[in-house]
């Protein structure tokens, strides 16, 4: 019976130390997470991967001639999802809005409404206006054909590679995105940066978060460097 209670004793021990070895884990994996959260690590590495992204698209764009943006798309702030951003380029150089808000605000609208019809690739459908069976167009023909084809040419379409994939930050890192056609930061919906093939692009502050830790990167339009600031800089006015 003593052998017998012994092996007992000492199997429940184990199990004992194993139970404790798991909540010990549990434990350092929660302290760690919390201490991460507290620093913004997360945060901070994604503010660096971002600036090597910037710089290396700002390059892309003035190497092939073509105007290219960074196009970052942020849920809500009550959405449990995560910010993506991917680089775009279109078939040569285009210009941009000078009223960005109002430009950025028609395309959510149109985005939401897309999603609400379920017809989220009908609105980038094209067709020619130039007739067939051999007869000679008319000069409408010809114009909207032009237009068709400035359409096309201007149209953006995703660009990756090595250096410029596509990336989702953590849930928990927020983004907002301020350049100098903007009133505000952007901080849902969809939002730009622009890189133009004359080897510029814009003025922007893209600000990087997670709980109360927030870096700001601060993009030169001349040269496309960015400055990684540990605060949240003042939106220009």
């Amino acid at each position: 019976m003593k052998k017998t209670q012994r092996r007992a004793q000492r199997g429940l021990t184990l199990i004992e130390i194993s139970i404790a070895i798991i909540i010990i884990a549990m434990l350092f994996s929660a302290a760690v997470m919390g201490i991460g959260s507290l620093t913004g690590a997360k945060a901070k590495g994604a503010a660096g991967e971002l600036a090597g992204t910037i710089r290396s698209l700002y390059d892309s764009a003035a190497l092939r001639g073509k105007t290219c943006r960074l196009v970052f798309e942020i849920p809500e702030p009550k959405e449990e999802k995560a910010t993506r951003y991917h680089a775009e380029c279109a078939e040569s150089g285009v210009t941009t809005a000078r009223d960005r808000d109002n430009a950025l605000r028609d395309e959510n609208r149109e985005r939401e409404r897309s999603r609400r019809d379920s017809r989220g690739g009908d609105r980038d459908e094209r067709r020619s206006y130039l007739t067939t069976g051999g007869d000679t167009p008319s000069t409408q023909d010809l114009m909207d054909s032009e237009k068709v084809r400035v359409e096309n040419v201007s149209r953006f379409s995703s660009f990756t590679s090595e250096e410029l994939p596509a990336r989702e930050l953590p849930e928990d890192v927020r983004i907002s995105i301020w350049t100098r056609q903007q009133r505000e930061a952007v901080d849902s919906g969809v939002a730009y940066l622009y890189f133009f093939p004359q080897g510029y692009t814009e003025k922007a502050y893209v600000y990087v978060s997670q709980g109360d830790n927030v870096w700001t990167l601060d993009v030169s339009p001349l040269t496309g460097k960015v400055n990684i600031v540990d605060e949240a800089l003042e939106v220009p006015r």
